[in-house]
């Protein structure tokens, strides 16, 4: 049996910096590892349409975290999300199954990595 991960997925306003979504980004994978969870991947999806309107806002910045751990860091996470302005929706799921294999668009430091040829 595989061991579950949890997959947040979270829409971050589209008129933030790009400093600022950076800024935003690392928080919330600090936030995992402090609550005892490990992050697997992070990808940035970017500014995407809403299919509708959400807070006054036509788009949002797209954000895709899994971590996996004992639940206790979920908490956490949905709590400072609740709490920022700049977080306009999320939503955490608890993934069975096996878990992806990293497609990581930034790497630790933020920066864009080269993805493998054929991916």
């Amino acid at each position: 049996m595989t061991q579950p991960y949890y997959e947040t997925m979270y829409i971050l306003r589209p008129d933030i910096p790009e400093e600022e979504v950076e800024t935003h980004v690392t928080k919330y994978r600090d936030l995992v590892t402090e609550a005892g969870g490990e992050v697997l991947d992070c990808q940035m999806r970017g500014k995407r349409r809403l299919a509708y309107s959400i807070a006054k806002n036509r788009e949002g910045i797209y954000v895709q975290l899994n971590h996996n751990g004992d639940g206790q860091q979920v908490a956490p996470l949905e709590r400072a999300m609740r709490l920022s302005e700049d977080v306009i929706r999320y939503l955490t799921v608890k993934q069975d199954g096996p878990m992806p294999a990293p497609r990581s668009t930034t790497g630790a430091a933020g920066e864009p990595q080269e993805q493998p040829a054929g991916a």
